[in-house]
């Protein structure tokens, strides 16, 4: 399916919204839909990076992936980048921790990794895996 993402990350978050400011802000994502529950937590939202798409909630929700992530861990998530060092600036200036400034990789990638406000590592750079 062309313009479809075949793999979505899928996070959630005990501050979802706050997850959302953070990833469009500090990373440049852009928010395609969010939804609310009655409670105000966010029960589904998606946000698009080039063609790629991650998707997030919030913890407690009581829903069945809710439950199933109980007692996952945070998650490693690689995105391509266009300009690692103008990403990573972009980051530093919305106070992201990160966790590896921008390095030429061995393997020809430049890459940098931050950590969010909730522990999952993002990493920026440049290698494209192919399919």
């Amino acid at each position: 399916m062309a313009g479809v993402p075949s793999i979505c990350p899928t996070l959630l978050y005990t501050d979802a919204k706050a997850a959302i400011q953070l990833l469009t802000e500090a990373f440049g994502f852009t928010q395609v839909a969010a939804y609310e529950g009655e409670d105000g937590t966010v029960a589904h939202a998606e946000l698009s990076y080039g063609n790629g798409m991650v998707m997030l909630g919030s913890r407690g929700t009581g829903g069945l992936f809710d439950k199933a992530m109980e007692t996952a861990g945070p998650a490693g998530v690689y995105v391509l980048v266009d300009d690692v060092d103008a990403h990573h600036r972009r980051a530093v200036e919305h106070g992201v921790e990160i966790v590896m400034e921008p390095t030429d990789q061995d393997y020809g990638s430049r890459d940098y990794m931050a950590r969010d406000a909730e522990g999952n590592v993002w990493s920026f750079g440049t290698y494209a895996p192919q399919v």
